[in-house]
C-alpha cells in the first residue's frame, strides 16, 4: 500500500521488549534453588499482569499485552534453560558456583563478601554477583589462604581468600 493512504496517527511504534541479564551464548544457565524460586514467582507475577491488563484504550493495550508477552517469552526460556546447583552440593573448601566468599585486597586491605549466584539473581545490593562475571570466574576453584591476582582493567590486584560459606 502506498503511504498516501496511511493516516499519520495509525502508525504505531514496534515496543522495546527489556532483555534479561545478559548470559553468554553457550554458558549453561545456573540458578540456586532460591534463584529458581524467584524466577517462578517473577513468572506467576508476569501472567497475573497479562491476566488483570485492565487498560481501555485498544492501542495502548496491544502495545502493553506485545511487552508483557515479550518478557513472559523471554522468562519462560530461562526458565526452561535453567540448571539448579544447590551450593550445600558442592566443596566445602572450595569456591565454586553458590559460594559466600571473604576476601581482603592487598592495595588497601578492605575486606569484602559476595555470593556467586546466577545472572538473574546477580544484585550488587544484595552482594550477590553472577558466576559469569569477572572476579567470579577469577576466584572460582581457590581455597582460603589462597592469594589471587585479578586483572582489572589495566591493573593487577592481590585477592587473599579468607572464608567460604555455602
Amino acid at each position: 500500500m502506498s503511504r498516501g493512504f496511511v493516516r499519520e496517527g495509525d502508525q504505531e511504534e514496534p515496543p522495546i521488549i527489556p532483555p534479561r541479564a545478559a548470559l553468554p551464548d553457550g554458558v549453561i544457565n545456573y540458578v540456586t534453588p532460591i534463584g529458581l524460586k524467584q524466577l517462578k514467582n517473577e513468572l506467576e507475577a508476569l501472567e497475573n499482569e497479562i491476566a488483570q491488563l485492565s487498560t481501555t484504550n485498544e492501542t495502548e493495550r496491544r502495545r502493553e499485552l506485545t511487552v508483557l508477552n515479550g518478557k513472559l517469552d523471554l522468562l519462560q526460556e530461562r526458565i526452561a534453560a535453567a540448571r539448579v546447583l544447590d551450593p550445600e552440593q558442592q566443596p566445602k573448601d572450595e569456591i565454586r558456583f553458590g559460594a559466600t566468599v571473604t576476601y581482603r585486597t592487598h592495595l588497601n586491605k578492605a575486606i569484602n563478601t559476595f555470593q556467586i549466584v546466577g545472572v538473574d539473581e546477580a544484585d550488587l545490593k544484595l552482594n550477590k554477583i553472577a558466576f559469569v562475571a569477572p572476579i567470579a570466574v577469577a576466584i572460582t576453584g581457590y581455597k582460603v589462604g589462597n592469594v589471587i591476582d585479578f586483572k582489572l582493567g589495566n591493573e593487577t590486584r592481590k585477592l587473599e581468600i579468607l572464608e567460604i560459606k555455602y
